[in-house]
């Protein structure tokens, strides 16, 4: 059992920046990929940034702007978001997954606002 406590998020002004946290509970060495997700109102659920195998896989969205990296000794997940858009609201979720299609835990989720 792993539990997932998301971090940093926040109102920040369009071309921003904001560092979010995922703090894991156990240890996420074992755990293949970990992400972020988001979910804005009124959509569905996406994926944001993946990591795992020693690559990272970023959507297309956030390619360029968004960092994701992860520190096996903390057990924790980050993500570095730059040069935000007002489109990037929504609340971010940060999940373990032992594939990259299957999600086993989520976190509690942290609301990003980003206002123009």
């Amino acid at each position: 059992q792993v539990q997932l406590v998301e971090s940093g998020g926040g109102l920040v002004q369009a071309g921003g920046s904001l560092r979010l946290s995922c703090a894991a509970s156990g240890s996420i060495r074992g755990i293949a990929f970990m992400a972020w997700h988001r979910q804005a109102p009124g959509k569905q659920r996406e994926m944001v940034a993946l990591i795992g195998g020693g690559r990272t896989n970023y959507a297309y969205f956030v390619r360029g702007r968004f960092t994701i990296s992860r520190d096996n000794a903390k057990n924790t997940v980050y993500l570095e978001m730059n040069n935000l858009k007002p489109e990037d609201t929504a609340v971010y979720y940060c999940a373990a997954q032992p594939t990259i299609l299957r999600v086993d835990y989520w976190g509690q989720g942290t609301q990003v606002t980003v206002s123009s």
